[in-house]
C-alpha cells in the first residue's frame, strides 16, 4: 500500500544496537570524545597566535566540521538507544539526510585541500605564503561548504520526490541516501545516477587529489638527506593516509559499491567508519600528535 510523503507521518529505523545499555554507554563516549577534541583543537588553533597558519587554519575548519558531522546522527541515535523509540519523523528524517550529506560532501574536498596545503609546503615552500594567502585559502574553505550544501540539496530534493510505501522501515540507523532509495517504492533510477555522479566528483575526484598530492610530497621526502627528517615527515604522511583513505574508501564503498545496500552489517560497520570513527580520530591525528599543538595546549592549561 503506498503512502504519499504529504501524509506520511515517520520512518521506522532499524536498532542500533540490541543491548541498550551498552549502546548508550559506547555512544556516549564517542561523542563525548568527539566534541572534547573537536572543541579543544579549534580553541588551540583560534586563541594561539603562532597557529595563525593556512595548515592550522585548514584544521580548525575540520574540526568544526568533525563536530558538526558527528552531531548529525550521534544525539539521535542517543535518545534511541534509551528511549527504545525507533520511529522519527519525516521532516527530522530528512533535516538529518540533508545536513549528513551536506557535512560528508564537505569534508571530502576539505581533506582535498588540506592535502594540497602540505603539497605547496613541502614541494614547493619558497611560493607557499603567495600562493597559500588568506583570501585563497578561505575561498577553498567557502567552496567546499558551497559545494556539500549543494550537492546535499540535489539528494535531498530528488529523494523528497520519491514515494514511501509498506511500513515506512529504512534499513538503517539514521536516514541516509541509499538506506531510503530502498524504501522507495517509485522510480529510483534517476536518485541512483545523481548518487554515482556525487560519488564520482565528491568522493573519487578529491580522493585521486590527496593521493597525487602525497606521492608528490613523498617523492620530494626521498631527497631529504636527513633520516630523522624523513623519519618524522613519513609517520605525519602515513598517519594522514591512513584516516583520509579510511574515509574516502568506507564512503565511496558505502554509496557506490557492488553490494552497497545489499548487506546492512556491511552498510552499518562503513557508515560507523566514514561517520564516527574520523571525526574521533582526526583530532589526534592531525593535531594531537602535533609539536606545536601541543606545545600551545600546555601553555593554556597552565594559564587556566
Amino acid at each position: 500500500m503506498k503512502a504519499d510523503n504529504q501524509t506520511l507521518d515517520d520512518f521506522l529505523l532499524l536498532r542500533f544496537m540490541d543491548g541498550q545499555v551498552i549502546g548508550t554507554i559506547l555512544m556516549v563516549g564517542i561523542y563525548t570524545m568527539i566534541i572534547i577534541g573537536n572543541f579543544t583543537v579549534f580553541s588551540i588553533i583560534y586563541l594561539d597566535i603562532h597557529l595563525q597558519t593556512p595548515m592550522y587554519f585548514f584544521l580548525s575548519c575540520l574540526s568544526l566540521l568533525d563536530i558538526c558531522y558527528a552531531t548529525v546522527t550521534l544525539p539521535a541515535m542517543l535518545v534511541n538507544a534509551i528511549t527504545g523509540n525507533r520511529r522519527i519523523s519525516f521532516h527530522r528524517c530528512f533535516m538529518q539526510l540533508y545536513f549528513f550529506v551536506c557535512f560528508g560532501g564537505s569534508e571530502c574536498l576539505l581533506l582535498a585541500a588540506m592535502a594540497y596545503d602540505r603539497y605547496v609546503a613541502i614541494c614547493n615552500p619558497l611560493h607557499y605564503p603567495i600562493i597559500m594567502n588568506k583570501r585563497f585559502c578561505s575561498g577553498f574553505v567557502a567552496g567546499c561548504w558551497f559545494c556539500g550544501l549543494l550537492n546535499a540539496m540535489f539528494h535531498t530534493l530528488t529523494t523528497l520526490r520519491l514515494t514511501f510505501c509498506g511500513d515506512h522501515r529504512i534499513n538503517h540507523f539514521f536516514c541516509d541516501v541509499l538506506p531510503m532509495l530502498e524504501a522507495a517504492c517509485s522510480d529510483i533510477q534517476g536518485s541512483q545516477v545523481l548518487l554515482h555522479v556525487g560519488t564520482i566528483f565528491l568522493g573519487m575526484s578529491p580522493f585521486l587529489l590527496v593521493m597525487n598530492s602525497y606521492i608528490r610530497i613523498i617523492s620530494t621526502i626521498l631527497k631529504i638527506r636527513s633520516s630523522e627528517g624523513r623519519q618524522k615527515v613519513f609517520s605525519t604522511c602515513s598517519s594522514h593516509l591512513i584516516v583520509v583513505s579510511i574515509f574516502y574508501f568506507t564512503g565511496m564503498f558505502n554509496y557506490n559499491g557492488p553490494s552497497s545496500g545489499d548487506s546492512f552489517i556491511i552498510g552499518q560497520i562503513s557508515s560507523v567508519l566514514y561517520g564516527i570513527l574520523s571525526p574521533m580520530l582526526n583530532p589526534v591525528i592531525y593535531c594531537l600528535r602535533n609539536q606545536d599543538v601541543k606545545k600551545a595546549l600546555k601553555k593554556a592549561i597552565t594559564r587556566t
